[in-house]
Formats: structure tokens, C-alpha cells, sequence
């Protein structure tokens, strides 16, 4: 079945993973998605996969809200499976807030400020052991800009443990630079 449709949001956290540290980082489109076409691809204009359709928002039947899996999140799914044959996430042993309107204005942040604010770091995560403070606020992985505590936790679940990053972080005033080697969620909840 090929339905026509608007993508309305990306980064969607719909809550349907209840595990820790699930990746939620769904497209949402008005697409008719009806049970039986999960699987199914979400293409573009231009016939390329964006997206691999998983879920909709109502009681059974397409209500015009669907959700589906990002293509580079198939890829590194995938890539896994190919060469592995498992699925590892990553993880730093950080929890982040966002940095609402309220928050930068209690921090004396500029309005335009994105990233996410550390509320907590896991004693003996990777963060910890990188430097990582309570009230850093984390603006880049690797060059890439972060704009919720929702993108840098997807983000970080995509890269393989052991994997060595570089942070961007404010730290007061000033801007720091911290290297940290991804853990795994599984050792950070024990």
C-alpha cells in the first residue's frame, strides 16, 4: 500500500520502549501507517528511505499519526547485526534536563543556548571518569551540536561502548573540552 503524507516532527519520543535506555527518536508523519504496514518503508519525494514505519498513535487503526524508525538508526541497527550479531547501546552515566526558557534564564544563559543540562552523573560512569559535572551543560558530542537530553541520550545509544568521544561543555562561563569513552548501560545499572 503507498499512502501520501507530511512529516510533521522528527526526534519523537512517544514512550512505547518501557527498557532503560531505550532509543526513541521516531519521524512522525499524517501517512496513513495501519497495522500490517509496520515494516514498511517511509520514502521521500525523491524515492529515498528515510524512515522505517513502526508504529501509530490510536486504538488500532490509522488516526493520522505515525511514527516511523530513522534510517540511520536501521543502519547502525543493522551494521550490528552484520557484523556482531547483537546490538550493543552506549551510554555515559549522565542524566540530562532540558534546558527550557525558565532554566536559561536561572542560569543566566542566553535565550538561544541549546543543549542539555547534567542533573546527575552515575558515580564511576565513563562521564564521571571524564570529568563530568553536575550543572555542565553538554552543547556538542563530537562537533555535533545538541539540542535535548533526548538527542544526546539516542545519540550516545547509537555509538558502540568503547567508543571514544569528545564533549563540548559549558561549565559556568567557560567552554570545556572533555574526552570520554562510551560505557554500557548495562554496567551502569549495576
Amino acid at each position: 500500500t503507498v499512502t501520501a503524507g507530511i512529516v510533521s516532527a522528527k526526534g519523537r519520543n512517544i514512550n512505547i520502549l518501557k527498557e532503560d535506555y531505550a532509543i526513541e527518536s521516531f519521524i512522525q508523519t499524517d501517512a496513513a501507517v495501519n497495522p500490517g504496514n509496520s515494516g514498511g518503508p517511509l520514502i521521500n519525494a525523491e524515492g529515498k528511505i528515510v524512515g522505517i514505519n513502526t508504529a501509530i498513535l490510536g486504538p488500532g487503526g490509522n488516526i493520522g499519526i505515525g511514527f516511523a524508525i530513522p534510517s540511520n538508526m536501521v543502519k547502525s541497527v543493522y551494521k550490528q547485526l552484520i557484523e556482531r550479531h547483537r546490538v550493543e547501546r552506549g551510554a555515559l552515566g549522565v542524566i540530562g534536563q532540558k534546558l527550557t526558557w525558565p532554566l536559561k534564564k536561572a542560569l543566566n544563559l542566553p535565550l538561544e543556548t541549546k543543549g542539555t543540562l547534567v542533573s546527575e552523573v552515575i558515580e564511576n560512569s565513563p562521564a564521571a571518569q571524564a570529568g563530568v559535572i553536575v550543572k555542565d551543560i553538554i552543547v556538542k558530542v563530537n562537533d555535533k551540536p545538541i539540542n535535548s537530553s533526548e538527542q544526546l541520550r539516542n545519540m550516545l545509544g547509537l555509538m558502540q561502548p568503547g567508543s571514544k568521544i569528545t564533549l563540548s561543555s559549558l561549565r559556568g562561563e567557560k567552554r570545556i573540552h572533555l574526552q570520554a569513552q562510551v560505557g554500557s548501560p548495562q554496567k551502569l545499572l549495576l
